[in-house]
């Protein structure tokens, strides 16, 4: 029998460590580990080099300041180039999901190069009451944004496909709201993902902020507490145990906020956690001097902070690590230098999410199977993909990354791909040591070495569950 690929002599990571094994796929799977060489059309020279599980970027935010056929195509690109395979979409719409949603769905279906994946964020009792239509589309799992209500209610919802407009939007998601969320995603038998800042307390120290003429990062930051992140956590868990529902912390960087977790937990609350590169990486002093390129939601905290997430790691609270991904454009950011409250949150960093954590993993911070574990196989267990994604063995999806260690590079944006390339300061001139060299997505050669590939026929809209 002639396969159609098959890698040789690179080191794979399994979840036991690393082995030297030929990978043999075929038709967008693996069909075997093995020390033989059968017959393939293609064969990869994977000698020095890492064969490791393609990456679940588990939180992503694209479509907001570029329609989705515009921004599918450049963000799955970048995420591809970093060893992405799969991308999970926080998509917000502003109106029915009914009236909004397949447009979405059909237009993204023509131009992603990587496997993608929908949370649905929802905002009105309209749109929990079509939490089933989601469902009944391929879209499992809710996100509810408990920092949004009030005087700090402003937000920008995905923008139509094709259109040229940002759409923003006020929200107000109260208490009330959110319980409501929490109850059907309960009976529905889907997790919510939780932006647990309280809106009211973190309005509050906006105005005070404000009051005493305070502005820029620095006033941003001390004005969100990290007790007003616990407070939002404690609230919605309280909800989470009423109704037993599973509750997603996204993009924890506090040890304040890790503390009420553990309490909450304690209490029998069903709970799943991530952080992102940022929190681990960087502290408030190290990005105090990008000003509204710096500014996220939560803040990056204190240096003392990174010790405790990767504390938490090591004791398997915090069991995934996403991007938190946001393209913007370098105008859509520098509006802050005017007017620092309304540059937009966030930062881009889907394509440095793998090659910083295998940096840290070659600098012996973290071993690389705990790599694989919290950005490949943790996300594929807790969103239903795994074992057909998460994991290199046999009968799962051939979508592996070979990275390089040797390799070392800097971060600029001459060196990134993403629309929001001129926006990644937290993490410009940072010399990374490893590099992806080549992803395979369903058994398909996306990237190799430089040269991309325009074809996103082999690309899959995954139903997470």
């Amino acid at each position: 029998m002639t396969y159609d690929t098959i890698i040789v002599d690179s080191h794979v990571i399994l979840p036991t460590g690393m082995i030297d094994k030929n990978i043999v796929i075929d038709e967008g799977k693996i069909v075997g580990l093995t020390n033989d060489t059968p017959a393939c059309d293609h064969k990869i020279n994977g000698n020095g080099l890492i064969s490791i599980p393609g990456a679940i970027d588990t939180h992503v935010h694209y479509g907001v300041y570029s329609p989705i056929n515009e921004a599918a195509k450049t963000e799955s690109h970048a995420a591809a180039i970093g060893g992405v395979t799969t991308m999970m979409r926080m998509l917000r719409l502003e109106n029915k999901f009914s009236n909004s949603l397949q447009p979405q769905l059909t237009t993204s279906s023509e131009y992603h190069y990587v496997d993608y994946a929908i949370h649905a964020s929802i905002f009105t009792q309209q749109q929990i009451d079509e939490m089933n239509f989601c469902i009944d589309k391929g879209i499992t799992s809710f996100k509810i944004y408990m920092n949004l209500g009030g005087e700090v209610g402003h937000v920008y919802m995905d923008m139509p496909p094709n259109s040229s407009s940002l759409v923003a939007s006020k929200v107000n998601v109260t208490d009330e709201l959110v319980e409501k969320i929490v109850k059907n995603a309960a009976q529905l038998g889907c997790p919510v993902l939780v932006h647990a800042e309280d809106y009211e307390s973190c309005g509050c120290g906006i105005k005070k902020a404000k009051e005493k003429n305070q502005d820029g990062l620095s006033a941003w930051s001390s004005s969100r507490s990290p007790e007003f992140e616990a407070k939002a956590i404690k609230t919605i868990c309280k909800f989470g145990r009423n109704y037993d529902c599973v509750i997603y912390f996204v993009h924890i960087g506090s040890e304040r906020a890790l503390l009420q977790i553990q309490e909450e937990k304690k209490l029998g609350t069903k709970i799943f956690v991530e952080t992102c590169p940022h929190y681990l990486f960087k502290s408030e002093d190290d990005v105090i001097k990008h000003n509204a390129f710096g500014k996220i939601n939560p803040p990056i905290r204190e240096k003392s902070e990174q010790k405790e997430l990767w504390n938490a790691i090591n004791k398997n609270i915090l069991t995934i690590v996403s991007s938190d991904h946001t393209p913007f454009s370098f105008v859509e950011k520098n509006i802050g230098k005017e007017n620092f409250t309304k540059a937009p949150p966030g930062t881009p960093g889907g394509e440095l999410l793998l090659p910083l954590m295998m940096n840290a993993a070659l600098e012996n911070k973290i071993k690389s199977t705990k790599v694989v574990e919290l950005l490949s196989t943790n996300p594929a267990k807790r969103f239903g993909l795994y074992p057909s994604k998460g994991i290199i063995a046999e009968n799962s999806d051939a979508d592996l990354v070979l990275f390089d260690p040797h390799v070392s590079w800097k971060v600029n944006n001459h060196t990134l791909e993403t629309k929001g390339k001129d926006c990644a300061h937290l993490f410009y001139e940072d010399e990374i040591k490893g590099k992806v060299i080549k992803t395979i997505i369903n058994g398909k050669i996306v990237f190799d070495n430089g040269n991309f590939e325009e074809n996103n026929d082999f690309a899959e809209f995954i139903r997470s569950n």
